[in-house]
């Protein structure tokens, strides 16, 4: 009797295990905005990074055991390459031979604002890379490099011809050995004579046929509209044929406004799984371009599928058994560690920023950029991860610069919650002008620290309060501002912190929240 109730309990047990385990999981992967994301496998471990465009530091870097829960290791560069101003577009990570670690960027040049390719190398994905410089001047825009290693002759591949009055193409080189430099002449492998565009392309060899899955449409802003297409050949340098079924991966339709741009990597059981980036529907659109996973294989026909079909999903069956996915985190800075937490980045085209941290205080500041006249704040802030959440600071001085949260599109479109002078101020700018209509609350803090705190809702929809304590709020205004007029074309706003003023007035914090609901 007691045997068979024993073995009665295990077998519940063990069936309860089965039925806890989570067998999908939720895209994104990776929450907020990081576009065009590249991934690869080095021994078990996974590495993955993205655009980061006008946010410095430049290409953030993450790491995963599983594919599905992701933790951010650094940057790929901490300061801008010296050939560069900005827009750090679609790096591409490569594993070399050599045991190097390889990364393929996009960038515009200093001298003339044109978006070329240049070239980094590290030990490590998680060490600082070393530039090499200008890889690829093509044109009149060279952008979105992708390597490939054909039986040991490497190619790299880019988008040209973006900017001109002809079809758009995707072209290539041979690569030196060392993968630093060219050999050879450029050649066309796919040429857009459909107009839908084409980028953020893709190689990988199955059999008889070489692949290229690549993005077309529209890849950014409310009305994105990009999918995934794929063309095929038995030769590297072409010519290839396009999938009639095109478009193999789509928004539109079910939970994504549109989705592209990615490249996959193989597990070590042999299977392929694509990480691009992904628009969410409605309130999540404010998360910006996501990096999502979907498995992806080769079918009886020789053309590239997605299991779960073509059109890009949230759930997803988990690659690994025994995975976790976990959930979206708070961020908390006491400013006591000497070095800045990597969640925060700064709006590097737009300032020169000054940041001091240590000792429980985060010292900000910033001045024009050389050449500029205008100085519209220097801005520290946060990727967002979802679209309901609060954020709070304490402001621990008192100046003439403007000192406090803020909304940030860009240097000509933001919104500002700060202390200046004696009084809390609300502010909206707009194509660079203060917005007329708007309210705007000056009210005199009545202690030393003065508390301030944004709530946002459905990612763009912002309540304002302040506190003399940081536990009992009062609303500022009883209206709520609607920020998203804040999108940029290729990039949503970000919550985070501001200073407006002279560098010799800066500002000072000494507790900074954000809460997601």
């Amino acid at each position: 009797m007691y045997k068979f109730i024993l073995t009665s309990i295990i077998n519940l047990l063990f069936v309860s295990s089965i039925i806890g385990q989570q067998n999908t999981f939720k895209n994104p992967v990776i929450k907020g905005d990081m576009p065009d994301p590249s991934i690869i496998r080095i021994d078990d471990t996974y590495y993955a990074t993205g655009t980061s465009s006008e946010w410095a530091p430049h290409y953030p870097m993450y790491t995963s055991k599983d594919l599905i829960n992701w933790t951010q290791t650094g940057y790929v560069f901490n300061k801008k390459p010296e050939w560069t101003s900005n827009s750090f577009w679609a790096p591409e990570l490569y594993h070399h031979s050599n045991g190097k670690v390889y990364c393929y960027y996009t960038a515009r040049r200093a001298s003339d604002g044109i978006s070329y390719i240049g070239v980094a190398t590290a030990d490590s994905p998680t060490d600082e890379f070393t530039d090499h410089g200008l890889l690829i001047e093509y044109g009149t825009e060279a952008i979105d490099a992708f390597i490939y290693d054909d039986n040991g002759q490497l190619y790299i591949s880019w988008k040209a011809y973006g900017l001109d009055s002809r079809p758009i193409e995707l072209v290539a080189s041979k690569l030196s050995k060392d993968g630093l430099s060219l050999e050879g002449n450029v050649f066309s492998l796919l040429k857009d004579d459909e107009n839908i565009g084409m980028e953020g392309q893709y190689h990988f060899k199955n059999g008889d046929y070489y692949y290229i899955v690549y993005a077309a449409h529209g890849c950014c802003g409310p009305h994105s509209n990009y999918d995934v297409y794929v063309a095929r050949s038995k030769k590297f340098r072409g010519p290839y044929e396009k999938f009639n079924g095109n478009p193999i991966l789509h928004g539109g339709e079910g939970d994504f406004l549109s989705s592209g741009h990615g490249t996959a990597v193989e597990t070590p059981d042999g299977r392929m799984f694509f990480m691009c980036h992904g628009y969410l529907k409605g309130e999540g659109f404010y998360a910006g371009r996501q990096p999502i996973l979907q498995e992806m294989y080769v079918a009886d026909d020789n053309w590239v599928q997605f299991k779960t079909g073509n059109i890009t999903k949230i759930e997803q069956p988990m690659p690994f058994s025994g995975t976790v996915q976990k959930g979206v985190t708070d961020f908390e800075d006491n400013f006591n560690e000497p070095e800045l937490k990597l969640d925060w980045i700064w709006n590097y085209p737009y300032a020169d920023a000054d940041i001091k941290v240590g000792d429980g205080k985060l010292i900000l500041s910033g001045k024009p950029k050389t050449g500029t006249d205008q100085y519209n704040g220097t801005a520290l802030c946060l990727r967002s991860q979802a679209p309901d959440y609060t954020y709070e600071v304490s402001v621990s001085n008192n100046n003439q610069s403007l000192k406090g949260l803020t909304m940030y599109g860009d240097d000509k479109n933001y919104i500002t919650l700060g202390v200046i002078n004696n009084s809390i101020e609300l502010g909206v700018v707009r194509d660079g002008k203060n917005e007329d209509g708007w309210e705007i609350a000056s009210i005199p803090p009545k202690t030393p620290s003065s508390h301030l705190k944004i709530q946002v809702e459905k990612g763009h929809i912002l309540t304002f309060y302040r506190s003399d304590d940081g536990k009992e709020w009062i609303k500022i205004i009883e209206k709520s501002i609607e920020s998203s007029f804040l999108v940029r074309w290729d990039r949503v706003a970000r919550p985070g912190l501001i200073h407006i003023g002279k560098s010799s007035q800066p500002a000072e914090f000494s507790h900074f929240k954000l809460t997601y609901k």
